[in-house]
């Protein structure tokens, strides 16, 4: 527990042995299943920083507030997705709810005055979620583990998560620990391990990513999700670089209802780490295990920060290009919009009047 606290800790004792035996570890760090470049080459880092200091800046955020609803804030019934801005989704199928990567701080950084900033405040505040099963958790990176979402989520009875497991990878229960969660609602899976609640089970599975709160990288684990139910289930793919995993999972787990597939913060700078919208479709197809008419997909990890230096709204514009040429039933909600499985709302284009 070295540095500030937002920085987390580093695995020991029983959870670095856990670490240590894992087959997705090797010479010291957790590794993808296929070679992965992370981090640009030096010149292609120094045209980076100019782009990000003298390039087009106002087109990566909307042209004007970016509509919010509340459909998430009060319980209902039926199968629904919510999402609230970049990752953080509220899953809800066969009475159970999951909430995924959780993020309502102003800024995604271990610092609430420097890092990238909310271009809309969260549609929901946080105590007013529904009550939850389950806090989900894809990896350790700032916009995806917020300490100071979590530790509201953990030290406040009255809180959405109540006394709900938080459920993480491998290694990612060190943070946790020292920012006050009780290790006996810390749950940490490899990939292929899974947990079973009173009705849904959670099962951890391969992404393409990286981990790190600081400099050091890859001491924890990275992962997607499968959220099944006895009738419907749901993929997550966290954040992940296309590879030629998601046809197995959907063979061993899928078809599903819906896929949570992340759309946004790709460069051609970084191809292997974070999908384009493109290759999201074609991830939807393959989890869809034979099935290619069956299963929405709903788009992920836009809108909320600037993290790239595509436009804002190119993701989800993408998407749709390649959802209708491949015949993909997709949806694409407002920050705070809930999502009824069974009769999702038709795509209307609204985030392209914000478009620059």
């Amino acid at each position: 527990m070295v540095g500030p606290a937002a920085f987390g800790a580093r695995p020991s004792g029983d959870r670095a042995a856990r670490v240590a035996a894992s087959p997705q570890y090797r010479d010291g760090k957790f590794r993808n299943p296929l070679r992965t470049s992370v981090v640009p080459a030096a010149p292609q880092r120094r045209g980076m920083l100019r782009e990000f200091l003298f390039g087009d800046t106002a087109s990566r955020r909307p042209a004007g507030p970016v509509p919010l609803l509340d459909g998430g804030a009060r319980p209902a019934a039926g199968d629904a997705l919510t999402w609230y801005g970049h990752a953080s989704t509220l899953v809800e199928i066969d009475g159970a709810r999951v909430l995924l990567d959780p993020v309502w701080s102003k800024r995604c950084s271990p610092s609430q005055r420097v890092g990238p900033r909310r271009l809309h405040p969260p549609p929901v505040p946080l105590p007013a979620l529904p009550p939850v099963d389950a806090v989900v958790i894809s990896h350790d990176h700032y916009d995806h583990l917020d300490m100071a979402t979590i530790r509201a989520l953990a030290r406040d009875p009255g809180s959405p998560a109540g006394t709900a497991p938080f459920v993480v990878p491998l290694g990612v229960g060190a943070h946790l620990s020292r920012w006050g969660v009780p290790d006996s609602r810390i749950v940490e899976l490899d990939w292929g391990e899974e947990v079973s609640l009173e009705r849904l089970r959670l099962v951890a599975t391969a992404a393409r990513h990286f981990s790190g709160r600081t400099l050091a990288r890859d001491y924890t684990l990275w992962g997607s999700w499968v959220i099944a139910g006895p009738t419907r289930r749901v993929f997550y793919t966290g954040d992940s670089g296309y590879f030629d995993g998601y046809a197995g999972i959907g063979e061993r787990y899928g078809p599903f209802d819906a896929n949570l597939i992340q759309v946004g913060a790709y460069d051609v700078r970084w191809p292997e780490i974070h999908m384009t919208p493109e290759e999201a479709v074609t991830a939807h197809l393959e989890l869809q295990a034979g099935e290619p008419g069956r299963g929405l997909l709903v788009p992920v990890h836009w809108a909320t920060f600037v993290l790239a230096f595509h436009a804002w709204g190119e993701p989800v514009d993408r998407l749709w290009r390649e959802a209708k040429a491949r015949d993909v039933a997709l949806a694409v909600p407002r920050p705070g919009e809930r999502i009824d499985l069974a009769d999702p709302p038709p795509v209307d284009g609204w985030w392209q009047s914000l478009m620059r």
